[in-house]
C-alpha cells in the first residue's frame, strides 16, 4: 500500500504542475480527494485489512492525503497570485499618460426644452402621453369639431399619406385618444413631432414640436385655465412674467384665446426683440373644451367641461432663450449647440 501511495501523490503532484486556473485545481481534487477520489477509496478500503495493519495503512493514508491537500492549496494559491498579477497588468491606468480629450455630448436645445416642460407639468400633477406621428382624419379633424372646409384640411397645410390617414399636423389628436378610453377625470400633456406643408423661413418649418394640455373633470372652468397657465409661464420663464389673453376662434374650444407673455428680454419695458411692444409673440393657444369635440367622445358635455391648450415647444425655446430664427434648431452649427 505504501508504494501504491507514493505513486499516487506522484501522479497527483505531477497533474498539478500543468494546472493553469482554479478549475484545474478543483478538478484534481475531486479525482484524488473526492466523494469518489483515489485517496478516499483506499480510505474506505482500511476496514477490509486484517487488524494488525489497519493502524499504519490508516496513519499513510492520512499523511498522503495531507499531503495532496498542500499540494493542491499551495498551487492555487501560487495561480491566484499569478492571475492577479496579470489582471493588474492589463487593467493598469497610466495616469500621466497624454490622452486625446473627447467633449461629451448633451441634448439638443429642444429635448432639453421637451423634458423641461413635461417635468413642469408632472409637478402640477399631469400625466405625460405618447402620441402617434400618423393617425387619421378622425382623430386629427372630425372629433375635433373641424369643419369640412377647414383650411388646416387642405392639401396645401397637412401632409396626407391617404384620404384617411396623415401625418398629424397638431398634437390635439391626443386629446380624441385619451377622452376615447374613458377615464374620467382627465389631466395629461401630450409632446412630440408634428408636420405642416410651411416653407422653411426663420419662423416656420415643415417639421416642428408642440406641447397638447386637456383636463376634463366636473366643474372645470376659465378659472382653471387661467390659474395653470400662469403656473406654468412663471414656471417656465420667471415670477415677472406676466401674461396677456386675446379673444380668438379654434373650432375645437369655445371660448377660445390666445396667450401672449411678456417679453423675456426686457421684461415688458420694450426692445428691439420685441418691437419695442413689451410683448413676446404669440406664445400659445387654447380655451375651454367644445362640447360637441366631448360629446363626440362619448363624454356628457352636460356633466362634464374642460379646457385644452397646445404650445409650440420651439417657440417656447425661442422666446426663452432670446432666438430670432427656428433654423438655428435643426441646423446642428456646432457653435450654436455648444452654448446651451
Amino acid at each position: 500500500m505504501e508504494e501504491n501511495l507514493k505513486q499516487i501523490l506522484d501522479r497527483l503532484k505531477d497533474e498539478t504542475s500543468y494546472a493553469r486556473n482554479p478549475f484545474d485545481i478543483e478538478k484534481i481534487r475531486v479525482t484524488y480527494l473526492g466523494k469518489n477520489g483515489l485517496i478516499t477509496q483506499l480510505k474506505k478500503k482500511i476496514s477490509k485489512l486484517p487488524a494488525e495493519e489497519k493502524p499504519m495503512a490508516g496513519k499513510l493514508i492520512n499523511e498522503t492525503s495531507k499531503k495532496a491537500e498542500k499540494t493542491l492549496t499551495q498551487k492555487s494559491e501560487t495561480l491566484k497570485k499569478e492571475l492577479l498579477k496579470q489582471k493588474i497588468a492589463e487593467e493598469t491606468i497610466d495616469v500621466t499618460a497624454h490622452f486625446e480629450n473627447h467633449d461629451s455630448g448633451h441634448l439638443a436645445l429642444i429635448n432639453q426644452t421637451l423634458e423641461e416642460l413635461e417635468t413642469i407639468f408632472q409637478n402640477m400633477g399631469f400625466d405625460v402621453v405618447e402620441g402617434l406621428e400618423i393617425d387619421t382624419v378622425k382623430h386629427v379633424f372630425d372629433d375635433l369639431n373641424s369643419p369640412a372646409d377647414h383650411p388646416a384640411r387642405s392639401t396645401s397645410d397637412t401632409f396626407y399619406i391617404t384620404d384617411d390617414i396623415l401625418l398629424r399636423p397638431h398634437t390635439s389628436s391626443m386629446q380624441i385618444r385619451v377622452m376615447n378610453e374613458g377615464k374620467l377625470p382627465i389631466k395629461m400633456v401630450s409632446a412630440g413631432r408634428v408636420f405642416r406643408n410651411d416653407e422653411v423661413d426663420a419662423t416656420h418649418s415643415p417639421m416642428f414640436h408642440q406641447l397638447e394640455c386637456l383636463v376634463v373633470d366636473e366643474n372645470v372652468s376659465m378659472a382653471n385655465l387661467k390659474a395653470t397657465l400662469e403656473t406654468f409661464i412663471k414656471e417656465m420663464f420667471g415670477d415677472d412674467m406676466q401674461l396677456r389673453y386675446r379673444p380668438h376662434h379654434f373650432p375645437f374650444t369655445e371660448p377660445s384665446l390666445e396667450v401672449d407673455a411678456t417679453c423675456p428680454v426686457c421684461r415688458g419695458e420694450g426692445c428691439p426683440a420685441c418691437g419695442n411692444t413689451g410683448w413676446s409673440m404669440e406664445l400659445l393657444g387654447g380655451g375651454m373644451v367644445h362640447p360637441n369635440v366631448l360629446e363626440a367622445c362619448g363624454i356628457d358635455s352636460e356633466k362634464y367641461t374642460g379646457f385644452a391648450f397646445g404650445l409650440g415647444v420651439d417657440r417656447i425655446a425661442m422666446v426663452k432663450y432670446g432666438l430670432n430664427d427656428i433654423r438655428l434648431l435643426y441646423d446642428n452649427d456646432k457653435r450654436f449647440l455648444e452654448q446651451f
